[in-house]
């Protein structure tokens, strides 16, 4: 008997990870939280006050930035919000009056995407540095559009993929992008949770929930942990949960092929009991392994073979994902770049997305970028 406090499961299988790695080591130091920009601090509007935009204006609180609007057709959630996080805002009903103040410069459009697209092309046209919610669009040649027209207007189009600033995502993204694990030989992640709070929303009819709405983020850090590599076939497939109660399937999986690599996702979300989150990418150099019991507490370790170390991570997807996809895009605008979450990279992950989806549907490989339109 010792007087060692007992341990979680998740930290028993970390010490038996770590324990064939070798030597513990200090984790390496490295730009994974969000960035602000230095000087440039603009007049937001947020155009959509439902429950996700909670975590979008604490996280702009917390960067200190200027949100100077607020609407949603629901007065009263818009009235919500500016009593709880801005009181200066001013509140509006229609987001074409948000889009005549010539002080506001970027506007958060946080709302379906078929509401969503007329929004995108008023905002551009109106000479607004645009963050979109995420997914993106249903039609890539309608996002291709999207992307030309702000082009050829001088402004900024940035997806909210706010996982990519997931604390564990973002700091595997910089570890790769810095070589610490060589070459990505394949990456496998999963998710075990209980999606079925859906019932009685509108998520409830989107007929591919899980690979579509949710999905996104997953396939988009894919591509980050990829890199360049193109996707070369993704196969899926969707079924329904035992006794599952709401439309969507809830079951959902999918495979990516490429040349030299390989990727695979897996979601199960009607998971009620013992949920668990699971990243796990290999690499000619070495490997990161991240679990947790959910998707904002992540125990992440990276193994070479000078040893191993465990990640002590700050923040929390929710809201610190949001404070980085604006940050981003406003550090982008000051330094007169590409976002690194622009709509233009982002439609190579919906590009995967779709094929997924369609997949599911055809019950066959499908290339990338053949699908044009979402499943619906």
């Amino acid at each position: 008997m010792t007087d060692e406090p007992e341990r979680s499961e998740a930290e028993r299988n970390y010490s038996l990870t770590a324990a064939d790695a070798g030597q513990q080591l200090a984790a390496p130091v490295l730009p994974y939280l969000p960035r602000d920009p230095k000087r440039y601090r603009p007049r937001i509007g947020l155009i959509g006050c439902g429950g996700i935009t909670e975590d979008h204006l604490t996280a702009y609180r917390k960067g200190g930035y200027d949100v100077a609007a607020l609407c949603d057709v629901v007065r009263r959630r818009a009235d919500e919000r500016r009593r709880e996080f801005y009181p200066e805002a001013e509140v509006y009903h229609d987001y074409r009056d948000v889009l005549k103040r010539d002080d506001i410069e970027v506007v958060d459009l946080a709302v379906h995407p078929h509401e969503r697209e007329p929004m995108i092309e008023a905002a551009l046209l109106a000479g607004k540095h645009v963050l979109s919610q995420k997914p993106f669009v249903v039609d890539l040649d309608f996002g291709r559009r999207m992307v030309d027209l702000a082009d050829r207007q001088g402004v900024k189009l940035a997806v909210n993929q706010n996982g990519r600033w997931a604390p564990h995502f973002s700091y595997a993204r910089q570890a790769i992008r810095a070589g610490l694990i060589g070459e990505v030989a394949a990456a496998h992640l999963s998710v075990h949770w209980d999606h079925t709070w859906v019932k009685g929303t509108p998520f409830e009819k989107i007929r591919h929930l899980i690979l579509y709405d949710f999905g996104i983020h997953w396939f988009d850090v894919v591509r980050c942990f990829l890199g360049e590599r193109e996707p070369r076939r993704v196969y899926a497939s969707t079924a329904e949960s035992p006794g599952q109660q709401i439309a969507p399937p809830l079951l959902a999986q999918a495979v990516i092929e490429y040349d030299d690599a390989q990727a695979s996702l897996a979601f199960d979300a009607s998971t009620r009991f013992g949920a668990q989150d699971r990243t796990y990418v290999a690499g000619t150099l070495g490997t990161i392994h991240s679990t947790g019991p959910d998707l904002k507490h992540q125990t992440l370790t990276l193994s070479t073979s000078e040893g191993y170390c465990v990640a002590e991570l700050e923040g929390c997807w929710f809201p610190d994902g949001f404070h980085g996809t604006m940050g981003e895009l406003l550090s982008a605008i000051e330094e007169d770049r590409e976002p690194i979450n622009s709509a233009c990279d982002n439609l190579e992950s919906l590009a995967l997305c779709f094929a997924a989806a369609a997949s599911a549907e055809r019950h066959e490989p499908v290339v990338p970028g053949t699908v044009r339109q979402m499943v619906e």
